[in-house]
């Protein structure tokens, strides 16, 4: 059985046995019995933008649902298969989370096939439905920034994205609902790969500003 695990997986994971575990086997003991994280990530499945890495959270401490380009459907109930909106539905009704995170990224390969299928080129089966989504919000900005050069178009997209994600969370009746009485709060957030900087959503001026650390946390 062991030969059947990939190295680097299994060497990953004879470290973490090894370290993390053994030094925090009670709280793994602990999680056993439940979990009760008070932020729900949306992410994206990029393998570059972990959300455990970035927040440096411990286990238990985030629940995560990663999808391409961190989406938020449209509030629906036809059709069999709703991933992101059941792990929504359970973080909020169920985990009764405080707070929702939408977290975009730079150099997002989903922003990036949303902005190739503008081109009529196709994108993959599953992938271009999915990112189309953004069709509306991608034509706007096409038309009121023809002057932009295309890596203006990724980064815009790549905002806009976000705060799509957000209203489609707001069209949810749980999560209104949750808003509405003060017990849920809903946040915007873009992350730079390269800078390995941290850009949040003024929910008044609707810019992402850069997240500037307390000194007691540096």
């Amino acid at each position: 059985m062991t030969a059947q695990v990939p190295e680097d997986l299994l060497n990953g994971y004879g470290i973490f046995r090894a370290s993390r575990f053994a030094d925090e086997e009670d709280r793994f003991r602990s999680l056993a019995e439940g979990q009760s994280p008070k932020v729900m990530v949306i992410g994206c499945a990029d393998s570059r933008v972990d959300p455990a890495t970035i927040f440096a959270a411990a286990p238990g401490e985030l629940f995560v649902v990663r999808n391409v380009a961190a989406l938020v459907p449209p509030y629906e109930v036809e059709g069999a298969y709703h991933g992101t909106s059941a792990a929504l539905e359970f973080a909020v009704t169920q985990l009764q989370v405080d707070h929702i995170v939408v977290l975009g990224h730079g150099l997002c390969g989903g922003i990036t096939a949303a902005l190739a299928s503008s081109q009529e080129t196709p994108v993959g089966q599953f992938i271009g439905p999915w990112v189309d989504q953004l069709k509306a919000v991608r034509e706007t900005l096409l038309e009121q920034a023809v002057d932009v050069d295309p890596d203006g178009h990724q980064q815009a997209l790549e905002h806009l994205s976000v705060k799509y994600s957000l209203d489609n969370l707001r069209g949810f009746p749980f999560v209104s609902d949750a808003v509405r009485t003060g017990t849920l709060a809903l946040h915007g957030a873009w992350f730079s790969i390269a800078e390995g900087k941290l850009c949040w959503l003024d929910p008044d001026s609707g810019a992402f500003e850069d997240v500037r650390i307390p000194a007691a946390s540096q």
